[in-house]
């Protein structure tokens, strides 16, 4: 039986990638791994009937208390609880120790907590875009979608002090969410895409852009609310830390890749939760050959040092 592909609107699917000869790179610093910590922001962006929605957001921490037609004030609560409490936790974590992450910032979140802008700019952190609010791109037709990226580009310069260079959309993009962000000119990558451990470029209308994969699943806080995830900070510890020694591995052969850490404030904020963390960044900072990068470094580095990884 013959194969078949169908010409659809949207990115080619790649099955290939870079094969067998997969790039021997060379972190800065001879660090073996590329850590990408990911606070997701997105508290204040969420679907709700206050925001003139016509349902309530999905998942707080145990699933509907009413369902989406009503107005439900837990999940509000929880999300509520990420901006409130949770949000600052973690910014306090990473100044402790000196880190510098990557905020997938939903703008419309940012806007109704300003100070969470400042401190990022403060601390040097890189705002990614997140979208305007936190929507499904795929719900959008082209000229929404296409406005509402402007709106979350001119939001976050303006709360953040610096224009997002990056991209991640709520759960997948749409058919046209990358050929925007190449038309819109001001992104370096994207990170819509699950689907390598290292980037890769991408060739879109003819126009080369690079894509810095999110390969977060199995090291996400998301998992402490999935019914077959992690039940206690110890499950995290171990999966993340598991992950990158075995990446160290291949680092060592040459073989370096990124390790994306993804967390969310209503979550990971917890405090029982974020002293897991503290406990993984405190391992991985022991080894003294992890680099931990924002994702807009690692993409800079990809393209700076592109000759030498041979892509």
């Amino acid at each position: 039986m013959q194969l078949i592909d169908v010409d659809v609107p949207g990115p080619k699917r790649e099955f290939v990638g870079y094969g067998p000869d997969r790039p021997k790179v060379s972190w800065p610093n001879g660090a073996t791994v590329a850590v990408s910590l990911v606070v997701n922001y997105e508290e204040g962006s969420e679907y709700s009937f206050v925001f003139g929605d016509e349902r309530s957001e999905g998942v707080g921490e145990i699933g509907f208390a009413q369902g989406p037609e009503a107005r439900d004030l837990y999940v509000e609560s929880v999300y509520e609880y990420g901006s409130r409490a949770g949000i600052w936790r973690l910014l306090r974590l990473f100044d402790e120790y000196d880190l510098k992450v990557t905020f997938y910032a939903c703008a419309a979140a940012v806007e109704r907590n300003p100070d969470v802008g400042k401190w990022i700019q403060k601390s040097g952190h890189e705002p990614c875009s997140h979208g305007w609010r936190f929507s499904e791109h795929w719900r959008f037709t082209e000229e929404e979608e296409r406005e509402r990226i402007g709106w979350a580009v001119e939001s976050l310069a303006r709360t953040c002090g610096q224009r997002p260079l990056g991209w991640y959309s709520r759960f997948a993009p749409s058919a046209n969410t990358r050929r925007l962000l190449v038309e819109e000119g001001g992104f370096v990558y994207d990170s819509d895409a699950y689907n390598d451990d290292v980037p890769y470029f991408t060739s879109v209308e003819g126009k080369e852009h690079l894509v810095v994969p999110y390969n977060t699943l199995p090291y996400n806080d998301a998992r402490f609310i999935l019914p077959q995830g992690y039940s206690a900070g110890s499950d995290f510890v171990e999966m993340c830390s598991r992950g990158l020694d075995e990446l160290r591995r291949e680092g060592a052969a040459g073989y370096g890749a990124t390790m994306s850490i993804g967390v969310h404030p209503r979550l990971m904020g917890q405090a029982g939760r974020a002293s897991a963390l503290r406990e993984f960044i405190e391992h991985a900072l022991g080894l003294g050959d992890v680099w931990f990068a924002r994702r807009i470094d690692i993409a800079r580095f990809w393209i700076d040092n592109r000759e030498a990884i041979g892509v």
